[in-house]
């Protein structure tokens, strides 16, 4: 279990805090991307969908800012599927990301240090103080971004750029 204390908690969440609204502008655009007409589309049975992936990257990361402001994770797998069955058209999804997520950071920024340096428990896996849950949370999106952005070209979109240039926007372009 990792201890921090109060100003460690505060200077990782702000470090954290700042990547994420550039990891934020990343994803609205491979959101942005899918397109609704295709958005069933699998590479293998086995892999999930592109709605699934779409509504799952939007509303996992605002589970995991809520449990990191709550300092305790939660998950429930039903109401994940009600929240994803909210939502009809990729614009939906891509408005409630909008919305929710930079009022999440804006909530974490504004808590009080002590709370950030609050230890949590990630289902028995991983404790820690609530801010270094910050970048698990970075990894799962990126993790699901990316499965999401390989499935764009196949469907007839065009893969923004995300860390780099992509073949459909090259440097410089």
């Amino acid at each position: 279990m990792t201890v921090m204390d109060n100003a460690q908690a505060k200077f990782l969440m702000e470090q954290l805090t700042g990547l994420w609204e550039s990891e934020f502008a990343m994803t609205c655009k491979v959101l942005e991307a899918v397109p609704d007409d295709k958005r069933d589309y699998k590479p293998d049975p086995k892999s999930r969908s592109a709605w699934d992936l779409t509504t799952h990257l939007a509303t996992a990361d605002i589970w995991f800012l809520d449990s990191i402001i709550n300092a305790q994770f939660n998950w429930d797998p039903e109401a994940a599927k009600a929240a994803a069955a909210g939502f009809k058209t990729v614009a939906e999804v891509v408005a409630f990301y909008k919305r929710e997520f930079p009022a999440r950071l804006a909530t974490l920024r504004g808590m009080p240090a002590d709370q950030l340096a609050r230890q949590a428990d990630f289902f028995g896996l991983i404790k820690g103080p609530a801010a270094q849950f910050l970048g698990l949370a970075n990894n799962h999106s990126v993790h699901h971004r990316g499965q999401l952005a390989t499935h764009l070209r196949a469907m007839g979109s065009k893969v923004p750029p995300i860390y780099g240039d992509s073949a459909d926007h090259p440097m410089g372009s």
